[in-house]
């Protein structure tokens, strides 16, 4: 065998190997996926929730809908009470009238429910599944129509198994699990609203999964 084909037989087994190392390297790339989390920031720090999307699919793009148009920028957690929830979404927050807190808000789109042509009626449709309300879960608040979700949301500050099945469980906290025990902690008056005000802002990013 003369040596240029000798030499010709190499350069191919090196180009070869260096070809495998790039599709290994690419593989291994594509094999981390990223998911949307929200970043829910106030005073206390920062509480980061991870959703559950094919559990509650239309609960999740309202929350995101909702977040990516700055929505829910200085509402506040204007419900804590320990060892069961705290609250927040209302848009109605956002002013100083107490007496309206917990009675606004409306879903990030029309799924349905409500006049299309009024934004202020957009109710979500129950989406009940069988995750557990447990601390740090993330699940919708509504009236008695099972079918009111709005844009009010609670996180567990506790393990609140009686909710159960009765409301939408649509997202948890991954990271931030002590701030929502700083909250539920605070002073507050005879409607359970902190005495001092818990504003929050939030917004979506992506992570690696």
């Amino acid at each position: 065998m003369n040596k240029g084909l000798i030499s010709f037989i190499m350069a191919i087994s090196i180009i070869t190997v260096a070809c495998q190392k790039a599709q290994k390297k690419e593989f291994i790339k594509m094999e981390i996926t990223q998911i949307d989390v929200a970043v829910i920031t106030t005073q206390y720090g920062d509480m980061v929730v991870e959703f559950f999307d094919q559990a509650a699919p239309k609960h999740v793009e309202s929350f995101k809908t909702h977040a990516a148009s700055g929505y829910y920028n200085g509402t506040i957690f204007h419900r804590v009470i320990p060892g069961f929830v705290i609250q927040g979404g209302d848009p109605n927050t956002k002013g100083d009238d107490t007496s309206i807190y917990g009675t606004g808000g409306h879903a990030g789109k029309y799924f349905g429910i409500g006049e299309e042509s009024d934004t202020s009626s957009w109710m979500l449709p129950a989406e009940f599944n069988d995750l557990k309300h447990k601390h740090g879960i993330l699940s919708m608040a509504r009236s008695a129509d099972p079918n009111s979700g709005g844009s009010q949301f609670f996180v567990c500050a506790g393990d609140v198994t009686h909710l159960d099945n009765q409301y939408t469980v649509f997202g948890q906290v991954i990271e931030g699990n002590a701030i929502i025990d700083q909250i539920v902690s605070l002073p507050r008056d005879g409607r359970d609203n902190p005495n001092q005000r818990i504003e929050m802002q939030v917004r979506l990013e992506k992570r690696d999964k």
